[in-house]
């Protein structure tokens, strides 16, 4: 047995000068900053990402769809949309690596969104996401996705597997070595590309949770209603003041008068994996009508649980 001295003296002599080189990352080894807010280039886009504009979005849907199914909606909670990844100038990329797209109804059908971009191509094996979160054990976090994460129309699985070829893909933090970027996961895993999907998945929760938008709308008196619409400013003063910064809100119907989703926009303080996220106002202004009533409405009777 070594004596303690000795150890600490040799531990740096047995690290191969190799693995120091590899896509072997561990971010503890980099001192976090917050993304968009760097004066220099980032060195390892594996710990910071280059789309550091990181938006936390959430959705208020009164049904699913598929009640018949057994699927409904949480109770006294929004669901969750996604974690999107914006350039610091709000631009943004979709379906960055076509070697994980697993959206069986890739929107749009093009990287770029028009039509000479790259065509995305239709994933026709079914889920991946289920069955990968079972073979690890990962219990929990499917049941929670389960249940907060709900698509509209269609099984979740179909919407979580477009979230992530669509958004996690361009994410640098999840790259897997694809068209020459580094491999953020190198043989720390058997299998890269689970590895990505896994962090993501975790990732939208952890994201997610920091931000209950319910409860905090509920807190200052605002709680779905058929009878009773809310004043725009209102929903937005509440949900800035709680969350420490303005975020977006959408709206629908014609004259953009029903609620039904909202962006928060923050700066990730190192990968977005970790989930300490710091708020930062909309930069996209809320599509809502400021001038007349919001409408933020009840499930449906049957679409709740």
């Amino acid at each position: 047995m070594f004596p303690l001295l000795t150890l600490f003296t040799v531990l740096p002599l047995m690290a191969s000068v190799d693995a120091w080189l590899s896509d072997n990352h561990t971010c503890a080894l980099t001192k976090p900053i917050y993304s968009c807010e760097n004066t220099t280039a980032i060195v390892d886009t594996c710990c910071t990402p280059t789309e550091g504009l990181v938006l936390v979005t959430q959705y208020w849907d009164t049904y699913t769809g598929l009640e018949s199914e057994g699927s409904v909606l949480p109770k006294e909670s929004w669901t969750i949309h996604g974690l999107w990844p914006d350039r610091c100038d709000g631009s943004y990329g979709q379906y960055c690596d076509l070697s994980r797209q697993y959206d069986p109804v890739p929107s749009p059908n093009t990287t770029t969104g028009k039509p000479d971009g790259t065509p995305v191509p239709v994933w026709e094996g079914g889920d991946v996401i289920t069955p990968l979160l079972e073979k690890y054990g990962k219990w929990d976090l499917l049941a929670f996705m389960q249940k907060f994460w709900k698509s509209q129309n269609s099984p979740d699985w179909t919407f979580w597997q477009h979230e992530f070829s669509k958004h996690a893909t361009c994410f640098t933090t999840y790259d897997v070595g694809f068209d020459g970027a580094p491999d953020c996961y190198g043989l720390l895993y058997e299998n890269s590309t689970e590895a990505s999907i896994i962090d993501f998945l975790e990732s939208v929760v952890k994201a997610d949770i920091q931000y209950p938008t319910y409860q905090w709308l509920s807190e200052q008196g605002i709680t779905p209603s058929n009878q009773t619409g809310y004043e725009f400013q209102k929903i937005q003063d509440a949900l800035t003041a709680a969350s420490g910064a303005e975020p977006y809100l959408g709206c629908t119907g014609p004259t953009r008068q029903v609620l039904t989703e909202v962006w928060y926009y923050t700066h990730s303080y190192g990968r977005p994996q970790d989930g300490f996220l710091k708020p930062l106002d909309q930069t996209t202004k809320s599509n809502c009508n400021a001038t007349q009533p919001i409408w933020y409405y009840e499930r449906t009777q049957g679409s709740e649980y």
